[in-house]
C-alpha cells in the first residue's frame, strides 16, 4: 500500500511554529512530545497541532513543506485559526487537501 504524505503545522509552547513533513501525522506528533521530533520543538511544549495537509505524492508534500516555512509568521497564525492556503501555495500544490485546521473541537 503507497504510503499518505502529510504536512503539518505545529503549535509551540512559547507561541511559535513548526512545519513538517510525515506519513504518520500520530506518531510523528507523540515523538515531537517525547522530546524524539525536530532539535527545534525539544523543551519548547506544550505542542499543539493546528494543521494538516494530506498531499498526492512526497515530491508535492516537500513542495508545501517548503512553501509554508517561507510564510510569514502572521500567515502562519492565520493557518492555524483555520484560514484557506494562500491562493499561490494552493496553485504550486493543486493536490493538497486540507485534513484537519483550526482548534480541536471540545466536547460540550
Amino acid at each position: 500500500m503507497p504510503a499518505t504524505h502529510f504536512v503539518y503545522l505545529l503549535r509551540c509552547g512559547d507561541r511559535s511554529y513548526y512545519i513538517g513533513y510525515t506519513t504518520d501525522p500520530a506518531r510523528r506528533l507523540a515523538a515531537h512530545r517525547n522530546g524524539r521530533g525536530a532539535r527545534y520543538t525539544r523543551g519548547r511544549g506544550p505542542l499543539r497541532l493546528v494543521a494538516l495537509w494530506r498531499c498526492p505524492s512526497l515530491a508535492a508534500a516537500f513542495r508545501l513543506e517548503r512553501g509554508l516555512k517561507r510564510l510569514p509568521r502572521a500567515v502562519k497564525r492565520r493557518l492555524a485559526a483555520g484560514a484557506p492556503m494562500p491562493p499561490r501555495l494552493a496553485q504550486m500544490i493543486p493536490g493538497a487537501v486540507v485534513a484537519r485546521t483550526g482548534r480541536p473541537r471540545t466536547r460540550g
